[in-house]
């Protein structure tokens, strides 16, 4: 009877001693037989991997925290014993079953950087060698496929990928030793009152409930899946026979979770989770279940509500003044620019560093204006290299390209007494050349405007031998013939040391030497043209010493080539000092305003220089190093009648009748302009 007692109580005490030890917080404890996880705070895991494991403080088992190329691991804190030596197949491994609740968190709600899996693994060693992305943390690429890394795993994979033989980027497969699953499903469930299938997005952010069971008799595999707090579906999601016998031999095993993330960062996250042997996994509470992030974005304050719209306003308001002010600038700095204009690179000034050189174009900076278009003093900001731009109007398109390149070519001459022609600048409507700035201007200044204070006799002989020895330069010295057209007294600019240089090239031309001149349109100013070009159109070294004739006497007797008095009756300079030469008196054509006198020998060489240069006929002009000669007195003036200048042909050439019918293009007071000459070809 006492036995019979002893034994009863025995009894009693078995049945109400549970096979588990449960704790407190949502998190059970745990022995060799089963274990339940209702959230993981105080849980002791083992964890792993790249060190993003972790356990939050409300309890949330997560696995990645988001950093790219990243792996995970979290296993139970000690080996399960997946054989029964005491069984009677002692090589069979046991039945078992899990679950667990997870969800992941993608950057994007339908893109992800890899899943996680359920993970049953003879050896921790193979694990820590095991590579992110496409390998989920599980294995690497020389463990994949060999039987001897004794691996079984579920795995939740996200990402579709070809090596691997996957069905799709959201499905669930059966894994033992590689990532080629042995049986796989899409993700989803069957309902259990339709029998229909309803997918299930793995990267929903929403957390999701996993139920594997492995039956040791029929070696079977099961794998169901439901939305969080959906009753377990009766229809598994997918059904395999794997024999685990080889996975999990002589020693326990390892029970867990790795995730692992790509290019793109993802979080993993296990709500709970629990295991059994020999029967179900024991219940998960749902509602002890810690709570998952926030799946979308904070809600917002009302202040920002309110401060988005108008600061979106205000940045939408900048970004179209910004755009109109670029837009504005462009125009205002836009230029007129072609391919053939590359080679002219060096010669080629932009409009910005002209506008802001000249302050603008300011009135303040203007040097002159005319017929011939305006000039500008102006300082290059680069090179701090004072300028004179000017600019002329430009309409028409015809010769511009031989124009350039003869401005680039020119650009390249090198003499003391021409003034530099730096380039060029073409804008819709204008062009603008480029010169030396000379500081004392343009020489007419001096010979007609007596506030300057008039030239003495050696500073105009000079300025007239330094003209000479440039013109010189351009019709013999230089690799090309240049012929400039327009020399007269406002196009001789004097230096800093009253040195006169020759300049605006913007009628000049060039051409080889031994070849001749093309015809052109006539254009320069009357009183410098020689009579030829009214006839031919061929401007020639002989149109330029006729040019400089005039020239000579201007800068001599002080006086235009051409003047009209009060009654429009109009005198011929080279037929008024003629006149006077006739009369034995050619010193009187000496300017009066020549302060101390002058050497009536060169005064008298220079007048019959200018006769001799403005000879009617081009033939029995001297060339220009005949000039130099008898200006340094290493030849002899020819000692001419009046009766061999003819001067009955330049009377001729200057009446209104043939100026209007020979001439259309010639100018009485300045030239045309650059494109007068362009705009009828060149």
């Amino acid at each position: 009877m006492l036995f019979q007692t002893f034994h009863l109580a025995t009894l009693l005490i078995l049945i109400l001693v549970p096979v588990g030890r449960c704790a407190n917080d949502a998190t059970a404890g745990s022995d060799d037989e089963q274990f339940v996880y209702n959230g993981f705070k105080g849980a002791n895991l083992t964890l792993n991997g790249d060190g993003a494991s972790t356990v939050t403080p409300n309890g949330l088992l997560m696995l990645t925290n988001g950093t790219i190329q990243m792996k995970g691991h979290a296993f139970h804190p000690s080996p399960l014993p997946f054989r029964d030596p005491g069984a009677q197949n002692a090589t069979a491994v046991r039945s078992f079953s899990t679950t667990f609740v997870f969800a992941i968190f993608g950057p994007y709600i339908d893109l992800s950087s890899h899943g996680l899996a359920f993970v049953v693994s003879s050896d921790m060693a193979v694990l820590s060698t095991a590579l992110p992305g496409q390998f989920l943390g599980l294995l690497n690429s020389t463990d994949n496929g060999n039987s001897s890394t004794h691996v079984f795993a579920v795995e939740l994979d996200t990402l579709f990928n070809a090596d691997f033989l996957d069905i799709n980027s959201n499905h669930v497969g059966v894994d033992v030793d590689s990532l080629v699953s042995r049986a796989a499903a899409d993700a989803g469930y069957y309902d259990d009152g339709t029998g229909q299938f309803r997918n299930l997005s793995l990267v929903s952010r929403t957390a999701m409930q996993v139920w594997v069971d492995y039956d040791s008799g029929a070696t079977q595999v099961t794998v169901t899946m439901a939305p969080l707090g959906l009753a377990r579906p009766k229809k598994p999601l997918l059904q395999t026979t794997v024999d685990l016998s080889g996975v999990v031999q002589d020693t326990p095993a390892y029970v867990g979770f790795t995730s692992a993330t790509g290019i793109l960062f993802s979080r993993h996250f296990v709500l709970g989770w629990s295991f059994a042997f020999d029967g179900p996994a024991p219940a998960l509470n749902i509602s002890a279940l810690p709570a998952l992030p926030p799946a979308g974005p904070k809600p917002r304050s009302k202040v920002l509500n309110i401060v988005l719209p108008i600061a979106t306003a205000t940045l939408v308001f900048a970004v179209g003044v910004l755009i109109y002010a670029v837009v504005r600038r462009r125009i205002k700095f836009a230029e007129l620019r072609e391919d053939w204009e590359t080679a002219f690179g060096p010669h080629r000034f932009s409009y910005k560093d002209l506008y802001h050189a000249t302050g603008g174009f300011s009135d303040k900076r203007l040097l002159g204006a005319g017929g011939f278009g305006s000039v500008y003093r102006g300082v290059l900001r680069k090179s701090n290299t004072e300028v004179a731009v000017k600019k002329v109007s430009h309409e028409s398109k015809q010769g511009m390209k031989e124009f350039i390149a003869e401005v680039a070519s020119m650009g390249r001459l090198r003499h003391r007494n021409l003034v530099q022609l730096l380039g060029y600048c073409r804008r819709k409507g204008e062009l603008l050349l480029v010169y030396d700035y000379m500081p004392n201007g343009s020489l007419d200044k001096y010979l007609y405007d007596r506030s300057k204070g008039a030239l003495e006799w050696p500073q105009r002989f000079h300025i007239i031998r330094g003209v000479a020895s440039g013109l010189l330069y351009l019709h013999e010295d230089w690799e090309q013939v240049v012929i400039h057209r327009d020399v007269k007294a406002s196009n001789v600019l004097i230096d800093g040391d009253m040195n006169g240089r020759l300049g605006d090239f913007g009628l000049a031309r060039l051409y080889d030497h031994g070849t001749d001149a093309h015809t052109t349109h006539v254009v320069g100013t009357m009183g410098y043209l020689a009579p030829e070009l009214g006839h031919t159109g061929k401007a020639t070294p002989a149109t330029d010493v006729f040019a400089f004739g005039a020239f000579l006497l201007e800068v001599t007797c002080g006086r235009r080539p051409i003047q009209q008095d009060e009654h429009n009756n109009r005198t011929v300079l080279v037929d008024w000092v003629t006149e006077r030469w006739r009369r034995g008196l050619i010193i009187d054509a000496a300017d009066t305003m020549i302060p101390d006198g002058f050497n009536p020998d060169e005064v008298s060489l220079v007048l019959k220089l200018g006769l001799l240069c403005s000879h009617p006929l081009p033939n029995a002009r001297p060339t220009m190093r005949q000039v130099m000669q008898y200006l340094d007195g290493d030849m002899i003036l020819p000692d001419l009648s009046p009766e061999y200048f003819g001067f009955t042909v330049m009377k001729r050439m200057y009446s209104m009748e043939l100026s209007q019918d020979t001439m259309p293009c010639v100018s009485s007071t300045t030239t045309m302009g650059v494109i007068s000459d362009l705009s009828r070809g060149r």
